[in-house]
């Protein structure tokens, strides 16, 4: 299961996270988005973890947790599928 990560301190690294959710099983991955631009943390990142118990329980346990002086907010990420384009109002 891939698991959004948001509101994380800035100076929080890849390691840091993995470290996180490793207590509650294996972990895949664990990235956090970067600014090419500013070259530091956007605040957020991902999770993948294999089994779908181990994420419901990582997620249950971390969401809403203080973590380095923030709340951070844990959900299950979007699978990535397109959604489906609305249609714009034309004029004829």
């Amino acid at each position: 299961m891939n698991i959004y990560v948001g509101n994380l301190s800035y100076t929080m690294t890849g390691e840091d996270l993995r470290a996180m959710f490793a207590e509650f099983g294996e972990v895949e991955e664990a990235k956090i988005i970067m600014d090419n631009y500013a070259n530091r943390s956007k605040g957020f990142g991902f999770v993948e973890m294999p089994s779908n118990s181990e994420a419901d329980q990582a997620i249950k346990a971390l969401n809403g947790k203080a973590i380095d002086g923030r709340n951070i907010k844990v959900n299950p990420a979007d699978s990535g599928k397109k959604k489906k384009k609305k249609t714009s109002f034309r004029r004829r």
